[in-house]
């Protein structure tokens, strides 16, 4: 299928953008063990960042403040946002897309076009 690419992810980190060809946004899949942190704090020059927490729980440093994460718990923080995350007794499973912020040109309600007469299932 041309107009598709597919990989495997898994733990502790698959960055997509080189996997998938992806040209305007980066996304990864993240694993950290229970108790293990992100090793560093970092902040952006142009990309805002969605995570979306898939499995267990842990914590969210933003710019000196620390909020509880857990399953099902999605975020975004700004390019300039300092940011780091920690994973609790059950670990922590998520997904990061980033993209440059103020890009979106489109999204689903406005990019999306109906496809008459194709039937999926």
């Amino acid at each position: 299928m041309a107009n598709l690419k597919k990989v495997s992810v898994a733990g502790p980190r698959t960055e997509l953008h080189d996997a998938l060809g992806l040209t305007g946004c980066e996304a990864s899949y993240n694993v950290l063990p229970a108790g293990a942190a992100v090793p560093f704090v970092h902040a952006h020059k142009k990309n805002e960042e969605l995570y979306v927490v898939t499995a267990g729980a842990g914590e969210l440093y933003v710019d000196g403040e620390i909020t509880a994460i857990k399953a099902g718990d999605a975020f975004a923080i700004a390019p300039e946002g300092h940011r780091c995350l920690k994973a609790g007794p059950e670990g922590l499973t998520y997904i990061c897309v980033q993209a440059q912020q103020g890009s979106l040109e489109g999204f689903t309600m406005t990019d999306a076009v109906i496809c008459e007469g194709d039937k999926a299932f």
